[in-house]
């Protein structure tokens, strides 16, 4: 069987998440997310993140959720600040823009943004004459982990915060690999804190143990546009079999579990980073979560790519190749090991 490191979410899911599903499959529930699954898993969510009032929507996928929660809350004429290395930057086949909004990209440090360049960005648009005839920043977008795996300690999110708060604009947090970034050893953040530091975030399920689907959370309840879900079902991401979502939701919240076995993808990457280290192997970039990126010679690229699955990252130079492994949450110590023996 050839080894995959490519992604994490071309696997199935949980087999506790499964056997939810088996076990609720004959009952009959109201659809569209009013189901008791639903209101079960949100229940679960707002104790596991602190929030008793949050307000919490079950959508299909990741591209179609930053599509519904950027849109429902930008103005006609505003744009989102982002990374230019965003998820929504490079791989959402452009829907921001398809949707009618600019992504206002700024420079990435090792996949983060810098809460200066956002404050300067701001201060100069407010500072220009011409201001009236630009797309007006509505909105900052940060994914968590970065799309390089690294993390934004406790201090940047609090200073990215207070610049949003400043100008009255919303932090939304992409929390596709949400779980891999808050059990990384160098996560300095709890689940609580972070959801007391964006404004609306969502907790990826399709690459940490579901099948499918993402729970958006807004922490700030303030902002929720009137008739949301209406709202996502214009988008195309409501699923009229809501349940679905809410029974793999409720199983993944339930006993720790979607924490546990995003701690044991960290585990994994662990053991793969610490021992490439050993083997003298380079790496991109010292990345704590699920995605370890490796630089290695074309040729043997080309070579790798006979013997198992990883992902084509960029070009290093004109000899040279990133490419990334990525554990999950269903990685085992053998996978690691066979992966060590074909390097």
């Amino acid at each position: 069987m050839t080894l995959f490191f490519a992604n994490d979410y071309s696997k199935g899911a949980h087999p506790k998440v499964l056997e939810k599903l088996v076990e609720t499959n004959m009952k009959i529930e109201v659809g569209y997310g009013f189901d008791t699954y639903c209101d079960s898993a949100k229940e679960k969510i707002r104790k596991a993140c602190g929030k008793k009032d949050a307000e919490i929507f079950f959508l299909t996928g990741g591209t179609q959720t930053n599509a519904t929660v950027i849109k429902s809350l930008l103005r006609p004429y505003e744009g989102v600040i982002a990374v230019n290395t965003g998820h929504i930057s490079t791989h959402e086949a452009g829907i921001i823009e398809a949707g009618g909004h600019k992504v206002i990209e700024l420079n990435n440090y090792n996949g983060k943004l810098n809460v200066d360049d956002v404050r300067e960005y701001i201060n100069t648009f407010y500072k220009d004459a011409n201001r009236t005839h630009m797309v007006m920043p509505g909105m900052v977008y940060i994914t968590y982990p970065t799309e390089y795996g690294t993390l934004y300690t406790k201090e940047e999110l609090n200073n990215l915060y207070k610049v949003c708060k400043e100008y009255d604009i919303p932090l939304f947090v992409d929390g596709a690999r949400l779980g891999y970034g808050l059990m990384a050893r160098e996560c300095d953040i709890t689940f609580q804190e972070f959801s007391s530091l964006c404004d609306v975030f969502y907790i990826g399920g399709t690459k940490i143990g579901a099948l499918c689907g993402e729970a958006v959370v807004f922490s700030n309840t303030k902002i929720i546009p009137q008739n949301y879900t209406t709202f996502i079902k214009q988008m195309g991401a409501l699923l009229a079999k809501g349940r679905l979502l809410g029974v793999q939701f409720d199983a993944l919240f339930t006993d720790n579990l979607y924490f546990e076995i995003s701690k044991h993808a960290i585990d994994m990457a662990e053991l793969l980073k610490e021992t490439l280290k050993e083997k003298g192997y380079k790496f991109f970039l010292d990345s704590p979560t699920n995605q370890q990126f490796v630089v290695i010679k074309n040729e043997a690229a080309k070579e790798l790519e006979k013997k198992m699955k990883f992902a084509y990252w960029e070009k290093y130079d004109n000899n040279n190749t990133i490419i990334r492994f990525v554990t999950d949450w269903a990685t085992q110590k053998e996978d690691i090991e066979k992966l060590i023996d074909v390097l």
